[in-house]
């Protein structure tokens, strides 16, 4: 069964080296996501930071579930751009489950009570 939670792709960029590397990987990363529904909602946009130090660019990237956030990472024509990334840039990256509609944080405590 697949999953019908949207889920997102987050990357925490930092000490990026802006160069031909960084430009290309930019240039393609777009036609990587259209055959797994991904779309930005942050790329590196203007940050606040309200507790602890940010020096580094955060991004965003929504798919309609899991699985296909998975695929997306694992597809050919991601791994073949994504040492552009990885070799160029001080990053840390992940992927995670979003919540349904009406969630509320208190619908988590029965998870974390039973655990």
């Amino acid at each position: 069964m697949t999953n019908k939670l949207k889920a997102y792709a987050i990357a925490y960029l930092r000490e990026v080296d802006l160069g031909a590397e960084i430009a290309e990987y930019i240039e393609r990363i777009d036609e990587t996501l259209a055959p797994y529904g991904g779309h930005f909602l942050v790329h590196g946009g203007e940050l606040t930071p309200a507790e602890g130090t940010w020096d580094g660019a955060i991004v965003i990237i929504e798919f309609p579930s899991t699985d296909a956030v998975r695929e997306w990472y694992d597809s050919p024509a991601y791994q073949a751009i994504l040492p552009l990334r990885t070799e160029h840039s001080q990053s840390i990256a992940a992927m995670v489950e979003g919540v349904p509609t009406g969630y509320r944080a208190v619908d988590k405590l029965a998870t974390l009570l039973a655990g």
